[in-house]
């Protein structure tokens, strides 16, 4: 007979012998013996098909299992083979239960249930593979004869009961279809029954979306260690990639950077870690050969930090070099107001309800931006009041060209620009010249941005629009395209900023020597 907790290193002789070790979950899923994986070879690897035993991050993961589990990874840890062998494993042995993966696409669905479900099963020893026939048996589910349970692999699940889901890869399905992912949430996670399992896992793509929303509400209700979750919150899981032991290199045939090493140091500081010389050598290779020398592209794919997961990737975006840039070179900080000086203002007047100011003071050789000014369905007397409210002392308001056009107000047919000359006809407006294309005004923007200084606290929010202002992105070409995207909220500080790199010269500006912040009778739209 064979005991109840069986050694993970026991290999059953008869038939009998694996049934008995199959009472124990244990053994199924540790010691190798029952599921096999495909993987890739590489020389950390034997074969294209291997025996399934859990590598570190995956046994963390399975010892840590809560309810509702949110996993923010490096890639390549095998979090979605992880849980088409759980969920497998569970749908054998227990009756009546519905397990599934979600994945981003059509394509990567198919590709997880035939290479990862379909092939566990198919590869099992044949005398359990006999004891569990399949009363369906498709391109996307398994179900059982024996037991009524079944696996399955889809963009989405909304109808039924989900007793175990998995969601890989939220965070690109987030960022690239926003409106899946909030069917996710709203359809396919309340699928789950209280005492199901959910696990949402994905490397970062910037911070914004569905993903991030979850993750980052999770990462901050782990702080509080003293009261327990309930079953419905969510346990943040971050595994980084030094947690594989495969991820190193030969420091011999890598050259590392002192600033490289200030950084490990600083990871093993922020991370209690120790990073040997090997996996430091491996990173820098990665981050060399793989990524071009791109370190935003290590963050989100080989991050070291939670906090790196969410700096955004460049791809898809306009200004990440340029504010990465500025980071770097210490242009974002502490940015106080210079009384007397004249600050100037751009603006970006949506034809929707958002508008977005930026305040500019020059000074030296420095244009210094020290705060910015956004609202949504505001008229434009709200705005002339925000900035009334500051006691500066204003030099040259500056207006997209579109400001000019003729538009239907409340009660009246007039421009932008002529409401906001009624209301504050002290102050000096001008029109940006209109560039004859836009990614001629962005390059413009990029070019003078080493010009620019922030203010880390009156400029934060416009900041993070301008690091999340991309490109659209086409689903039916599956790349990015050559249009900004104008429905998510961060193309009004883009712009607004733009005007400054088209209009702004302040060898060719004289100011009103009058008053500029005279205190007027409200009034207007």
């Amino acid at each position: 007979m064979v005991p109840a907790r069986v050694p993970l290193s026991f290999k059953p002789e008869t038939p009998r012998e694996l049934l008995d070790a199959c009472k124990d979950m244990r053994w199924r899923l540790f010691s190798g013996f029952l599921y096999k994986i495909m993987t890739k070879d590489d020389e950390n690897q034997e074969g294209s098909v291997v025996p399934f035993k859990p590598n570190a991050a995956q046994r963390r993961q399975m010892l840590d299992l809560h309810y509702r589990s949110i996993i923010l990874k490096a890639r390549q840890l095998g979090m979605t083979t992880l849980a088409a062998i759980l969920w497998l494993d569970h749908a054998m042995f227990c009756a009546d239960q519905r397990c599934g993966i979600i994945a981003h696409s059509r394509e990567d669905a198919e590709v997880i249930f035939r290479d990862k479900v379909k092939f566990a099963y198919n590869n099992l020893p044949p005398e359990l593979k006999r004891l569990f026939p399949l009363k369906r048996d498709s391109a996307s589910e398994l179900l059982f004869a024996h037991n009524n349970s079944s696996v399955r692999v889809a963009v989405s699940m909304r109808s039924g009961t989900i007793h175990r889901l998995h969601i890989s890869e939220m965070g690109k399905i987030a960022a690239k279809h926003p409106e899946k992912a909030r069917e996710i949430v709203t359809g396919s996670l309340p699928a789950v029954p209280k005492t199901g399992i959910a696990v949402i896992e994905s490397t970062a793509e910037g911070e914004e979306g569905e993903f991030y929303d979850i993750a980052t509400k999770a990462e901050e209700r782990g702080k509080d260690q003293l009261t327990p979750l309930t079953l419905m919150e969510w346990r943040f899981h971050f595994y980084p990639w030094y947690i594989e032991p495969g991820y190193v290199a030969d420091p011999a045939s890598v050259k590392i950077s002192p600033e490289q090493h200030e950084y490990f140091d600083g990871v093993e500081v922020e991370m209690g870690v120790t990073l040997s010389l090997p996996q430091r050598a491996w990173w820098v290779s990665k981050l060399n050969s793989e990524m071009s020398g791109d370190a935003q592209k290590m963050w989100q794919e080989y991050p070291s930090t939670p906090e790196e997961c969410w700096k955004r990737s460049t791809e898809g975006t306009f200004y990440a070099p340029q504010l990465a840039n500025a980071r770097a070179e210490g242009r974002i900080t502490i940015i106080p107001h210079v009384k007397h000086v004249h600050v100037h203002t751009f603006w970006d007047i949506g034809a929707g309800d958002g508008t977005g100011i930026w305040a500019m003071q020059h000074v030296g050789v420095r244009h210094r931006f020290i705060r910015y000014f956004e609202d949504w369905a505001q008229g434009y007397e709200h705005y002339v009041n925000e900035l009334r409210a500051t006691g500066w002392l204003f030099g040259v308001h500056y207006l997209p060209h579109d400001a000019m056009h003729q538009r239907q107000m409340e009660n009246r047919v007039a421009s932008p620009m002529e409401i906001l000359q009624e209301l504050a006809p002290d102050w000096n407006f001008t029109i940006v010249p209109r560039v004859q294309t836009l990614q001629q005004g962005i390059d413009m923007t990029r070019a003078k941005f080493p010009e620019a200084w922030f203010d880390e606290d009156g400029c934060e929010e416009g900041l993070r629009h301008v690091a999340l202002y991309h490109k659209k992105w086409n689903a039916r070409l599956g790349r990015w395209s050559h249009e900004p995207e104008k429905l998510d909220g961060h193309s009004e500080a883009a712009d607004a900023l733009r005007q400054w790199a088209q209009g702004f010269d302040p060898k060719l500006h004289t100011f009103p020597s009058r008053p500029s912040n005279r205190k007027r009778p409200r009034g207007g739209m």
